[in-house]
């Protein structure tokens, strides 16, 4: 039970209340293999993309959605 109150604060203060609904809706309705999402999450991002973004959001606390620049 405390895990599933820690993650529902997480996604109100990360989403905010009607976002976080949606995204649990989403969740619940369609089938959802989460092995395979977090396989491909990332496969967008280069190696160096994946670590700019891990040590801006380490440094500031601020997770990043894309990475800022390319190089």
């Amino acid at each position: 039970m405390a895990l599933r109150k820690k993650g529902m604060k997480t996604l109100i203060s990360n989403l905010g209340k009607v976002e976080a609904e949606k995204f649990i809706s989403l969740i619940i309705r369609e089938p959802f293999d989460y092995t395979e999402w977090q396989q491909n999450l990332f496969s967008d991002f280069s190696v160096k993309e994946l670590s700019n973004l891990a040590m801006k959001e380490y440094k500031t606390g601020a997770p990043e959605t894309s990475p800022s620049t390319k190089d």
